[in-house]
């Protein structure tokens, strides 16, 4: 099993909260004392508590935003600015960095980490945000315009009223910032293998925004033949229950442990809920940080992490997302 280092924590404060569209409140940490913050670069993002429904407690992943160097320019930041989507069918986490989140506050803070930073290419860098999807390609847009890079910003939502930041990506990316609104298209849906196939050989593709965007963007990658190494991707979405998903059971090896994951949980939420303590870190399959090894059952594999022939083998699975094809499954726990 994987090993992670779970970054420092710290105590901020709000120093501002306003609301941006109906959708999408920006919000703005500082040190209590004034004091400068642990640096980033485009990409990375900051894990905050946040308090549940229930009454609960957990982390949340968000990501970084600065529209004016991309996180890139100052090595002793005293602010980090973040974006927070309401999810209105969520456990509560959005809710309450919406409503019950106001200036003054302070909150526990994971310093940054990058899991989905800028590489070098010998073409331009190519950014496709869906709706929530455009925080950290927004810093991304806008570090590499502060390196002078060649970068072009397509940014598909279902209408500008409910886009963050547009008016300033304008004025950052001019004809560079090209914009899908469902709205104003007439139900033509976003041309995914158009922008594929204006990309040059040496151009680099990320993705960030809802998992159905980025099978599409990975189907047709592979359709037309890209590497899979011109492709990276950060998803806004964490694990949900499809059609047909079904209780089982889940066996600890080494504690001796069973219980029952409900259609509706995964492995990872099931283990958590009774008490114990396995790594992880995204919950949305990207990272591998919750890879366990599989010692009986079937695996319906959800993630992007795994190669297709690990995925055949059977011998290890992401429980933040993937479930059992059968009634049970032993992991190696």
């Amino acid at each position: 099993m994987n090993s992670v280092t779970v970054p420092p924590e710290f105590t901020l404060k709000v120093a501002e909260a306003r609301v941006l569209n109906p959708l999408v409140r920006l919000i703005r940490l500082e040190a209590p004392d004034g004091a400068a913050l642990p640096p980033w670069t485009a990409g990375a993002h900051i894990q905050v508590q946040v308090r549940l429904a229930d009454g609960a407690s957990d982390w949340r992943h968000y990501s970084l935003i600065d529209l004016e160097h991309g996180g890139g320019a100052d090595a002793s930041p005293h602010a980090y600015t973040i974006a927070v989507r309401r999810e209105a069918q969520g456990r509560g986490g959005s809710r309450f960095m919406h409503e019950d989140l106001q200036p003054g506050d302070l909150l526990r803070v994971r310093a940054p980490v990058n899991n989905f930073a800028l590489r070098q290419c010998g073409g331009a860098t190519v950014l496709l945000a869906g709706g929530i999807g455009i925080t950290p390609l927004s810093s991304m847009a806008a570090c590499c315009r502060a390196q002078g890079r060649s970068v072009r910003l397509h940014y598909a939502g279902r209408s500008r009223g409910l886009m963050a930041f547009m008016e300033p990506l304008q004025s950052l990316l001019g004809d560079d910032l090209r914009v899908h609104a469902d709205d104003e298209c007439a139900g033509v849906v976003f041309d995914i293998d158009a922008l594929l196939k204006d990309c040059g050989p040496d151009d680099m593709l990320y993705v960030c925004g809802p998992r159905p965007m980025l099978d599409a963007v990975l189907a047709a990658a592979d359709a037309q033949g890209w590497a899979p190494g011109r492709v990276h991707f950060e998803l806004f979405t964490p694990a949900v229950a499809e059609e047909g998903d079904h209780a089982f059971e889940v066996e600890l090896a080494q504690s001796g442990l069973t219980f029952t994951v409900p259609a509706d949980q995964t492995v990872l939420d099931c283990l958590i809920e009774h008490g114990c303590d396995p790594l992880y870190d995204c919950k949305r399959g990207e990272c591998g940080v919750c890879t366990v090894t599989v010692l009986e059952g079937e695996v319906d594999h959800r993630d992007y992490v795994l190669t297709q022939s690990e995925k055949d083998s059977g011998a290890v699975m992401q429980i933040c997302v993937s479930r059992a094809k059968g009634a049970r499954l032993v992991l190696d726990l």
